[in-house]
């Protein structure tokens, strides 16, 4: 498969997976409400986030986030593009991983686009240890890092063999 194609799938992917679980949390449960669906475990929430991983920024009164990190985003898409194009056709986990941290960084500017913060709806907690609040995207932004890392060991391995060989 081209190597563009792979990640436009990945990337396309998470976008729609992204926006159709936000939609749903935004049209079926009231904003700052809660569901527990796995006691002392998981929740479904709807909180809404205006800064970025685990609320950082995320105060009424800086009016500059939203801008910031819709530029981010679509800085990071670019990075991402060119990323794409250096990368061997045959890296499989390369391409996925970019894919899915596009289609990531896609998701939640649409969010910040749409409603100017993003839609967090995933609650995972226990023993009073509280994740922060995330969504599809930001679990796409994480596998997709987690790709990445497999593919630089998964090369550097490579690099080692070839090295030992000459």
């Amino acid at each position: 498969m081209n190597k563009y194609k792979l990640a436009a799938i990945w990337a396309a992917g998470t976008v729609v997976l992204d926006q159709i679980t936000k939609l749903l949390v935004h049209n079926l449960m009231p904003v700052w409400t809660g569901r527990e669906i796995i006691p002392g475990l998981f929740n479904l929430v709807h909180v809404l986030n205006k800064g970025a991983a685990w609320g950082f920024l995320d105060d009424d009164n800086i009016d500059w986030q939203r801008p910031l990190f819709i530029l981010i985003s679509l800085t990071a898409v670019a990075v991402i593009a060119y990323m794409i194009r250096l990368t061997k056709d045959e890296d499989r986990w390369m391409l996925s991983g970019l894919g899915m941290i596009a289609g990531g960084a896609v998701g939640n500017a649409i969010d910040r686009i749409w409603l100017g913060s993003v839609i967090d709806f995933l609650d995972f907690y226990a023993r009073g240890y509280h994740w922060p609040a995330f969504n599809v995207a930001d679990s796409a932004l994480t596998v997709g890092a987690g790709c990445i890392i497999v593919s630089t060991l998964i090369n550097r391995g490579d690099t080692r063999k070839a090295s030992r060989l000459s």
